[in-house]
């Protein structure tokens, strides 16, 4: 039973692989095994796959909401920094803005 388990996975993930691979891509995600077994016949189980794969993505995207919630700002910053979706120059303002909240006493903000 585990060889017969074990070609069927490979199977699979080789279908899988091409798709990428034809695609261009490097990273083979669930969408792609959900594609994949659809291809070679397995519709059922791609369907319950993929229902399965957006019951997942829907509580993680739940998940990060929640956790944003208990982050403060600057650790979000830097998350967004460190992902390169911020600028330098968005970076220094929004860290300067940042400095005012914490400190009151300021309230001019220099235009940059």
């Amino acid at each position: 039973m585990q060889e017969c388990v074990s070609e069927f996975i490979s199977f699979v993930t080789r279908e899988a692989s091409d798709k990428c691979r034809k695609e261009r891509r490097k990273t083979v995600n669930g969408d792609d095994i959900c594609c994949a077994l659809g291809t070679l016949g397995f519709d059922d189980y791609a369907a319950l796959l993929r229902r399965y794969l957006h019951r997942c993505r829907d509580q993680e995207g739940a998940e990060h909401r929640a956790n944003i919630g208990n982050n403060n700002n600057e650790d979000e910053l830097k998350l967004l920094a460190n992902n390169n979706i911020l600028s330098t120059a968005q970076e220094q303002r929004i860290i300067m803005i940042m400095n005012q909240y914490d400190h009151p006493d300021h309230h001019d903000i220099q235009k940059t």
